[in-house]
């Protein structure tokens, strides 16, 4: 309860209510103040329900606060689970009805805001059914619940939106980028525009250019047609090859086989199909229904705490206890009489059980070969899409990987040799920016001849002629270089054509490479795994065998005629121990039973016994003060005495 009040008060302090409470002032609230507390949390959850207490009757106040609570589909603890009492407290503001309703309100507060937003518009108005003889009241009211059903397809809509992690700022900044870059290949496009422009002929150069792109196109379509082709014909291949082995497979069994092994078969066949359908598969459905009622059933109940839980769990242990207790009395009652047919019923339920086990292994044997034929088939036609052959095998696969493994060692060679290139190219840059800043100072040493003899200007002059020149030649040169390549634009496209056939395959082999290598390790893995389940598997196995063995002992010498071996029988030991215990408990309890009848005479005769010592010890005391009394007078009697003879 402490901590549960100290979460109230921490949450009430912070935003959007900021009480400024403490432990004190908040248990020292009054009723009414408790009220307008819970009001004021329900009118953050709905702002239709933030009023003002006083100005309402409390009957009003507390049917308003029920039919939120039950918007809200709050559970009342157990110990107010009468409604009646429940509605009492919230009346009142009793502090172990409103803190509970509190603390479950503050923990769930986002939650219990949308539940509410979305009850404004889902809860249905129930409409009597003689209004809706109407027509019209029937239209408005069929047109009510479509708009229902379309305002929860809108507000799914939404929170997969606010979900998928797009904002509007990430939306804006992608077609900034977009038009950025569109702007980019305008100008890319007009540049290109202009250089076309300046080159003679280039309305028929960029015609055969765009001819070209068009066959280009139409020879991927034909490339991609054929592809498709071979795939279809391929699987038509493979169906072709399945429906050949069935019927191998099928003649096989016709011409080694009998009229009565074929009749056999079939009969298995039909037998296990028929456990299937009667038995198994209706059983596994009845749980699955089951099941699923029970989960509607919890989904359909409010959200449970923790304490909710351990009560439950309490529940169940003192259920299962006494479910024990019941078993073993009836086995105790029925045992003498039961224990053959009880053995009958044990075998038949193993027997029972192994039938399922079997017929579970055989269900799933069948569908671990259908899952690796279409492995199979899978793998093969990704064999053939990659390499048009089909999977190597033995001496091929070792000669391939062989292969793989010198271009794997060319490949580290040539790695090796760019990254020497690399290093030498960073080395002649360096060269080139020194050699540039030695000619910069030579320019300028240069320059200052120039001034002092007055030829100031010759070397940019005859720079510029030079360039010119050399521009000049370059034109020729690009010139003859079009012609060229408007000559050898077939060859060109045959080059490329090859190329990307060499690029596709080698991708392909090193792809396939990594492939199987992945495969190879996997296969591994899945190797050193299924060896320790064997292990595993078999050390279960002696358990459960030892097990087995020591339950045939047991049960052999519990139904053994001899009353020798029964005793040996564990379980006879255990019943004349329980007897034993049971005897010295009912001794006990007779013991107790004469104990507590003898307690009050027995009390009673312990208090005459302490009256009568308090008797005899006053008497005692009586005769001593009269021995005393009487000496004394001896004494005075004397001395009377011997004055008379003096």
């Amino acid at each position: 309860m402490s901590d549960q009040i100290q979460f109230i008060v921490e949450k009430l302090n912070q935003e959007p209510f900021r009480k400024n409470y403490n432990l004190i002032t908040f248990d020292s609230l009054e009723s009414m103040q408790l009220l307008q507390l819970l009001n004021d949390v329900l009118g953050e959850i709905d702002p239709k329900h933030a009023v003002d207490i006083r100005e309402e009757l409390p009957e009003q106040t507390a049917k308003r606060m029920l039919s939120l609570l039950g918007i809200l589909k709050y559970k009342p603890p157990g110990s107010v689970s009468d409604l009646s009492a429940f509605r009492q407290g919230l009346v009142t503001g009793s502090k172990p009805v409103i803190h509970p309703v509190l603390h479950w309100l503050l923990q769930r507060t986002n939650e219990l805001k949308k539940r509410a937003y979305l009850a404004r518009f889902l809860v249905k108005l129930e409409v009597p059914a003689e209004f809706l003889q109407d027509d019209t009241v029937a239209d408005i009211n069929k047109q009510y619940e479509e708009l229902m059903e379309a305002f929860k397809n809108l507000h799914k809509e939404c929170e997969q939106l606010k979900t998928s992690g797009l904002s509007t700022a990430e939306i804006r900044r992608d077609i900034s980028a977009m038009e950025e870059e569109k702007d980019q290949l305008i100008k890319r496009v007009e540049r290109l525009k202009k250089r076309v422009e300046t080159v003679q002929n280039h309305q028929r150069m960029l015609e055969i250019a765009r001819q070209l792109r068009l066959e280009k196109e139409r020879e991927e379509s034909l490339a991609q047609q054929k592809q498709e082709q071979k795939n279809q014909l391929f699987h038509a291949e493979q169906r072709l090859q399945r429906a050949q082995l069935q019927l191998k497979e099928m003649h096989h069994a016709v011409v080694d086989s009998k009229p009565e092994s074929l009749m056999k078969k079939l009969e298995e066949e039909i037998n296990f199909n028929s456990y299937l359908v009667t038995e198994k598969i209706p059983r596994e459905l009845a749980s699955k229904k089951n099941s699923a009622y029970f989960l509607q059933k919890v989904i359909a109940e409010p959200a449970m705490s923790q304490s909710d839980l351990n009560v439950l769990e309490i529940k169940i242990n003192e259920v299962n206890a006494q479910m024990n207790q019941l078993i073993e009395k009836r086995m105790m009652k029925y045992e003498p009489i039961d224990s053959k047919f009880s053995m009958y019923r044990q075998q038949a339920s193993i027997i029972s059980r192994k039938k399922e086990a079997k017929a579970e292994e055989l269900q799933a044997a069948k569908e671990e070969m259908s899952s690796t034929e279409r492995q199979m088939l899978q793998k093969t036609s990704q064999a053939h899409e990659l390499e048009g052959s089909e999977v190597l095998k033995g001496d091929e696969f070792k000669h391939y990987v062989n292969k793989l493994r010198s271009k794997n060692t060319f490949y580290k060679k040539k790695r090796l040799e760019i990254a020497e290139i690399t290093a030498e190219y960073g080395i002649l840059q360096r060269t080139e920016e020194l050699l540039k800043q030695r000619h910069e100072a030579i320019q300028q040493q240069l320059q200052a001849i120039e001034d002092k003899k007055g030829i100031s200007g010759y070397s940019y002059t005859q720079e510029e002629l030079e360039r010119v020149s050399a521009v000049k030649s370059e034109m020729d040169e690009m010139k003859g270089r079009t012609l060229d390549n408007m000559s050898e634009m077939e060859l060109t496209q045959e080059c490329d054509e090859k190329k990307i056939q060499y690029d596709s395959c080698a991708a392909g082999l090193e792809s396939n490479r990594s492939t199987l290598e992945q495969e190879v390790k996997g296969l591994l893995e899945e190797c050193v795994q299924e060896e320790s389940n064997y292990r595993y598997i078999n050390c279960m196995k002696r358990n459960l065998e030892i097990q087995l063995q020591r339950a045939k002992e047991e049960m052999k010498a519990y139904v053994s005629p001899d009353p020798q071996e029964r005793r040996k029988a564990i379980r006879e030991q255990y019943t004349r121990m329980i007897l034993e215990q049971e005897n010295l408990g009912k001794k006990l309890r007779e013991k107790q039973k004469v104990v507590r009848e003898s307690h009050g005479p027995n009390m009673k005769q312990i208090k005459m016994w302490q009256d009568f010592e308090q008797l005899m010890e006053c008497k005692r005391e009586c005769f001593l003060k009269q021995q005393n009394q009487t000496a004394i007078g001896q004494v005075i009697q004397e001395g009377g005495k011997d004055r008379l003879v003096l």
